[in-house]
């Protein structure tokens, strides 16, 4: 009998062997037989009939290697792949399942048959092609299920973080204004203030890299704005959370252009207080701000160990950013190593670029510029 006709012939029976599998597969949540079968049949017929078309020598190929064309509506096996991630599955998982799918139909089908004609190769040739094509669409569509799922987590957690974390600046701070505290209850207020404002930040990049993520980008809203006034506050504020830390500014003229100003102060904080996080903080960071020929250009510079050149390409990238710079520096960084990257997003989103060199000589320096 050809595979295909097998196939449907003796669906009961491969279908079982599946559910059996299915059923040692250790998941968070016991399944019923629906649950294990999921969309099992519909996958066999759909190899079946994929087996019974005509096929040229040049589809072969491209299907042998994954290439086979994209099917505009939903397939079983990329409904399957969802519902297994739902169901709790690994993906190493769902993968031993077309395993022992592939295992149990050619043992089954080679019981009854001794393959000696052409056309039988042929049929195992087609229903490995077949089953290696479902295999791809359902790697595919869980890597992007969970993709999905990790964004719009980041999202509603950023989202819902800020609520309680209001509540609690607010409350810090009145209590730090109140007279009936004595000095070491408005420093511990004044701690607490201090905490949540830090923890704010990072639910800030959270919710940036989400909107990143999801491909919305990171908003800014340009209005005239100057920037000398800006960059002093940023530094005003990182120099009260590091006093060691000695900041030289040189800004000889006024720069005014158009920018979103929270988002540029963010880019100057972030910047800035990379440098005092990775710097030597017994030389001091230059910070430079300078207007010419309708660009803006701010630079900082620090002395210390330079970022390795294999590492600069990945500095912007929170996805592959090399994790062992992160801990080179006179601290221990604080936040989620995203300041890189939030810079870069908001420069872009000003129709600019950030620029970094490294070297021992002349110590790492960020360099952004952006149309005033």
């Amino acid at each position: 009998m050809r595979l295909p006709d097998f196939i449907e012939a003796n669906l009961e029976t491969i279908l079982h062997a599946w559910e059996s599998f299915a059923r040692d597969v250790d998941t968070a949540q016991e399944l019923s037989i629906t649950g294990l079968r999921n969309h099992a049949e519909q996958i066999l017929k759909a190899v079946a009939v994929d087996m019974r078309l005509p096929q040229t020598e040049s589809q072969e190929i491209r299907k042998s290697k994954g290439l086979a064309p994209a099917s505009i509506e939903e397939t079983a096996a990329q409904a399957h792949a969802v519902l297994r991630l739902i169901d709790g599955f690994s993906m190493d998982q769902m993968v031993s399942e077309y395993r022992a799918l592939r295992s149990s139909v050619l043992r089954i089908w080679l019981v009854g048959e001794e393959i000696s004609t052409s056309s039988q190769i042929a049929d195992m040739v087609r229903f490995n092609e077949a089953i290696d094509q479902a295999l791809v669409e359902s790697i595919a569509a869980y890597g992007k299920a969970v993709e999905t799922t990790r964004r719009m987590v980041l999202g509603v957690l950023g989202h819902d973080l800020r609520a309680p974390l209001t509540a609690t600046l607010m409350g810090a701070d009145l209590l730090r204004k109140s007279p009936n505290l004595t000095d070491r209850e408005k420093d511990i207020a004044t701690q607490v203030g201090t905490s949540a404002r830090r923890a704010n930040r990072m639910v800030n990049d959270l919710v940036d890299l989400a909107r990143c993520n999801l491909g919305t980008g990171i908003p800014v809203a340009k209005r005239p704005s100057e920037l000398n006034l800006i960059c002093r506050t940023a530094i005003n504020e990182l120099s009260a959370g590091e006093p060691g830390a000695v900041i030289e500014f040189n800004d000889t003229a006024q720069v005014v252009g158009q920018f979103d100003p929270e988002r540029i102060a963010q880019v100057f904080t972030n910047l800035i207080g990379n440098a005092i996080r990775h710097g030597d903080l017994h030389q001091p960071i230059q910070v430079a701000l300078v207007a010419e020929n309708g660009t803006m250009t701010f630079e900082v510079r620090n002395a210390g160990k330079p970022i390795p050149a294999v590492v600069i390409p990945t500095l912007f990238d929170p996805g592959r950013r090399y994790s062992g710079y992160t801990e080179v520096g006179s601290k221990s960084p604080q936040g989620l190593g995203l300041g890189l990257f939030i810079a870069a997003e908001i420069v872009a989103s000003h129709g600019g670029k950030i620029r970094v060199s490294s070297s021992e000589t002349n110590g790492t320096c960020f360099s952004v510029t952006i149309p005033l």
